[in-house]
């Protein structure tokens, strides 16, 4: 059966909300990949592109710079410099000196004019 525009039936969209998955698709080398963001410590920027560290040791470059990680991410991640955008759960501890420790036992510096706002989420989060 034919419909023109105007008796075409309407779906309805449903109410109940699907769960956020933490997988987003990225240009990589070899095409595009499924990325879930639940395993990336952090993100380091490279000129026009972007160095992902993830939990199990493996890095992955994509073709995306930092601040559209800044905003696809912005519930989980953290930027505490030009350069890098942290998890937050992956974070372990902020020493004195300006930097923190990650899970993985690397020290990342938080810039002095990020400083700020990140010591006012630790604040509020920390254990």
């Amino acid at each position: 059966m034919k419909y023109s525009i105007k008796e075409q039936p309407v779906c309805m969209r449903s109410t109940i909300q699907p769960a956020i998955s933490p997988v987003l698709l990225l240009p990589v080398n070899k095409g595009i990949g499924a990325i879930d963001f639940s395993n990336v410590i952090r993100v380091k920027a490279l000129s026009n592109y972007s160095k992902l560290y993830f939990s199990n040791g493996k890095v992955l470059v994509v073709s995306k710079v930092l601040r559209w990680f800044e905003h696809a991410l912005a519930e989980n991640f953290m930027r505490i410099h030009r350069t890098h955008l942290v998890n937050k759960n992956f974070i372990d501890e902020y020493m004195n000196d300006g930097r923190i420790r990650m899970h993985t036992g690397e020290c990342i510096e938080v810039s002095r004019r990020k400083l700020g706002r990140f010591l006012k989420y630790w604040n509020a989060h920390a254990a």
